[in-house]
């Protein structure tokens, strides 16, 4: 089954809750994955739907980036500082696929914001291989274009 939505998803639209507004920045990301896991997941944001054990790989180069980030704990600690060099606005071009083995899923979408010191725009296509068990997400493979990020982040002000 494949899913597309044309729609995209501000950052206005998902309250920001006390434990995770350290994370609002993240918002329009947080909003499409939860868009393209809808029934298949449980867990009101998006650190919720992760399962203690999770195993998040990031499959591209990135400086200052782990290529593997153990447990839910983990990947808050990884994504704490986001918010201080970018700032999502949107997100869009949701795309669903479910595989053979219905335990995992694939998405594809963008995101789209600005760097907070140049205001410089940012925008990025990524791909999510997620592995679903017991309606907690176990095992991540994420894939972007590592290219946009550094671009964006070494551009001068806008």
């Amino acid at each position: 089954m494949k899913r597309r939505s044309r729609h995209s998803l501000a950052a206005t639209s998902m309250p920001t809750r006390g434990k995770y507004a350290a994370f609002s920045a993240l918002n329009p990301f947080f909003e499409i994955v939860q868009k393209g896991l809808a029934g298949l997941v449980d867990g009101d944001h998006f650190f919720d739907l992760m399962a203690d054990g999770l195993v998040f790989e990031s499959r591209y180069d990135l400086p200052g980036w782990p290529r593997i980030i153990r447990g839910r704990a983990g990947l808050m600690n990884a994504l704490s500082g986001y918010g201080e060099n970018i700032k999502l606005l949107s997100s869009s071009g949701l795309v669903v696929h479910r595989c053979e083995d219905r335990r995992v899923v694939i998405i594809e979408y963008d995101v789209h914001g600005k760097v907070v010191a140049t205001g410089v725009p940012y925008d990025n296509r990524l791909i999510s291989v997620i592995t679903i068990e017991d309606r907690k997400i176990v095992h991540w493979r994420d894939y972007m274009d590592s290219l946009s990020p550094w671009k964006a982040l070494n551009s001068g002000p806008r």
